[in-house]
């Protein structure tokens, strides 16, 4: 939405003359900012040539039209986004060739190699944020564990994954506003339980999710809070003693929490952002950059 940046910096500042793809206009920051008729608007005339699923198609569409026929957006300006984008296709042949062939896929999508290097390169991402009682890394072997908090595919799949380890594991998923009931079950499992990892995702909205962890943590079972999304988290429950941020519930993400977890992996992410405190956002509870090894004790 940034003209200045967009334009003014990538375009003219750094000559760029490439693509500039919006990201989700789907996004509640930009949407309360501007309404969604907006959005589409702003961003063309901040410079960027392709925009990212707005959430109405047709209002983005007709709003664009009128914004053109108004002479808000100018037609030169419509036409260089054009440009570039026929551009880009005529580079990569899908005038001559637009079509994949579908036997190919396989041997070029997801191949051994390409897996192993997302795996190589998730591992560096996740970040140990707090290990206060060293209950990290974890050692392989028999164990009771149970998973819980939000999403069924992630629980399960972290489930599954520590499972390879030797442990016998149970899933509660709890969802995003876990109920009362929710919460009593839960600690009630996890009271049961020689672990509980327990995954939370924009938990900071989420005074339901606060709630699971607190009640997880008060059973005196040891509890390890996975973020699978924002890194925030932990600003609503810092009682937590260990906190691991993926920044994804993505498979692959969750394969290298899990590595990190069993210390296969030496935890080597960093905060990409700084973590203020609950209820004082001038207050810096973890600093941009902060992330714990198992080199540091």
């Amino acid at each position: 939405m940034s003209k200045p940046i967009l334009t003014g910096l990538l375009r003219k500042k750094l000559g760029f003359d490439g693509l500039i793809v919006t990201d989700a206009l789907t996004m509640e920051g930009v949407r309360e900012m501007f309404g969604d008729e907006r959005v589409p608007i702003e961003a063309i005339k901040a410079g960027a040539d392709v925009l990212l699923m707005p959430p109405d198609l047709d209002l983005a569409y007709n709003a664009v039209l009128e914004a053109v026929e108004d002479g808000e957006i100018g037609e030169g300006r419509i036409n260089k986004s054009v440009h570039r984008i026929l551009s880009l296709k005529l580079k990569q042949g899908l005038f001559e060739n637009p079509y994949v062939d579908v036997d190919e896929v396989s041997s070029r999508v997801g191949t051994p190699q390409h897996l192993a290097v997302a795996d190589e390169i998730t591992n560096k991402t996740v970040t140990l944020v707090k290990n206060d009682d060293g209950l990290l890394p974890l050692q392989p072997g028999p164990r009771d564990v149970l998973v819980t908090g939000w999403g069924v595919s992630t629980t399960q799949t972290l489930a599954a994954d520590i499972a390879e380890r030797g442990a016998t594991t149970e899933v509660y998923e709890t969802g995003n506003t876990p109920t009362a009931t929710q919460r009593q079950t839960a600690a009630a499992k996890a009271a049961t339980k020689d672990l509980v990892v327990v995954s939370s995702q924009r938990a900071w909205a989420s005074p339901q999710q606060q709630g699971l962890i607190a009640d997880l943590l008060a059973t005196g079972t040891p509890v390890v809070v996975l973020a699978v999304r924002d890194p925030y988290d932990i600003a609503y429950f810092t009682e937590a003693p260990t906190y691991v941020a993926t920044y994804s519930y993505s498979p692959v993400s969750l394969g290298a929490a899990t590595r990190v977890l069993f210390g296969e992996v030496n935890p080597a992410g960093k905060l990409t952002v700084s973590i203020p405190t609950a209820g004082d956002p001038d207050t810096e509870l973890y600093p941009y950059g902060h992330g714990l090894s198992y080199a540091d004790g």
